[in-house]
């Protein structure tokens, strides 16, 4: 990774299971007759009560014996939980789950990574996903989306929508900044999460293998944007992606978000301190770095991701790729469609935060 070739795809980006266990029934067969007095075993009774439900019909359920409430009921789930459970920690700690060339955890992520995000994602955010269905159930394609917020939640928050709302449970790969991977743990996060470098070698090798591949091209210019700005594009670099999707024949899924300009309102810019830090950007939000800690905590904005339909880029001819006219006609094209759903999401919104 260190020795590719990096093609920014903006321009400001800086150089520098499980074993079960089986469920205890109540056997109700070998209760001990009583001995006669020849010291043999009696007859074995029934039970009053099985007598009758033999006699009267069916058993209902209050009558039901309590041999099937072990499998059933709610012990039942947890065990499978537990022991599930007990599985995973298993498989990891002694090595035997897979990793891809890029770093990408399968396990983990559903496991595990998707379960954090998905509360954020449901009871928080309260994401409306729309047109998902504008997402081909295999093979390769490129996802362009705006960037906002000051922090990166709304790539996450993409791929939830994408795992949990597309029939096919598919993931999403972003190409993420070089900031992300010199960061500790997240670093680590994002390779687990399926997140790789931002470059045309990297993008063009998850294309190839059949994989859902996300891009932001705002970058830092998007993410940092003043909150008097929100919800206007910035510039998309210089077509990066659009190259990409032509060299492998992938179509561009345009995609709009709204609901996350609104989660830190960034009012100001500490640029001395962000030079200092190595950031791109230090924000100055009405409540960061004001309240301390309790100022990076997002506002409960209401999110909905829409994703458009298709442009299909497989009818172009090899040399495409290399066309600078066709690649500023696409990109505009991508930008122009993300724009106009994004004002027309926002007509739509009733609420900020509902």
């Amino acid at each position: 990774m260190a020795d590719a070739k990096v093609i920014p795809f903006d321009d400001d980006r800086s150089r520098g299971g499980a074993a079960q266990r089986p469920a205890r029934r109540r056997s109700t067969g070998s209760r001990r007759g009583s001995l006669g007095e020849a010291g043999e075993l009696g007859e074995v009774q029934p039970l009053p009560g099985r007598v009758r439900a033999q006699e009267d019909g069916p058993v209902s359920r209050e009558e039901e014996p309590l041999e099937r409430s072990g499998a059933d009921g709610p012990g039942g789930g947890l065990e499978k939980r537990v022991a599930a459970g007990l599985a995973f920690l298993r498989r990891r700690l002694t090595g035997d789950y897979d990793v891809d060339d890029f770093g990408f955890d399968e396990e983990l992520t559903d496991q595990v990574l998707m379960s954090l995000l998905r509360p954020v994602y449901e009871k928080y955010f309260r994401v409306e996903v729309k047109g998902i269905e504008n997402i081909p159930a295999e093979g390769g394609a490129l996802i362009v989306a705006n960037h906002s917020g000051t922090l990166p939640l709304d790539g996450l928050m993409m791929q939830v929508a994408v795992h949990d709302h597309h029939p096919a449970d598919r993931h999403l790969r972003l190409l993420a900044a070089d900031l992300v991977f010199v960061l500790p743990v997240v670093n680590e996060l994002a390779r687990k999460l399926g997140h790789t470098l931002a470059c045309a070698e990297d993008a063009e090798r998850l294309l190839g293998q059949g994989e859902l591949v996300g891009v932001m091209p705002e970058g830092f210019k998007g993410i940092g944007k003043p909150f008097s700005e929100r919800y206007k594009l910035q510039r998309f670099g210089r077509g990066g992606f659009v190259s990409t999707a032509l060299r492998q024949g992938a179509p561009i899924i345009p995609c709009s978000i709204v609901g996350a300009e609104e989660i830190y309102p960034m009012l100001g810019n500490a640029k001395t301190l962000a030079r200092l830090l190595g950031f791109p950007y230090f924000p100055l939000t009405p409540t960061f770095p004001w309240l301390g800690p309790l100022g990076a905590v997002p506002l409960p904005t209401k999110w909905t991701i829409q994703f458009g339909e298709p442009i299909p880029t497989d009818g172009y001819p090899a040399e495409a790729a290399e066309d600078p006219m066709l690649m500023f006609n696409l990109t505009d094209q991508v930008r122009e469609q993300i724009q106009h759903t994004l004002y027309k999401l926002l007509v739509q919104r009733r609420s900020v935060f509902f």
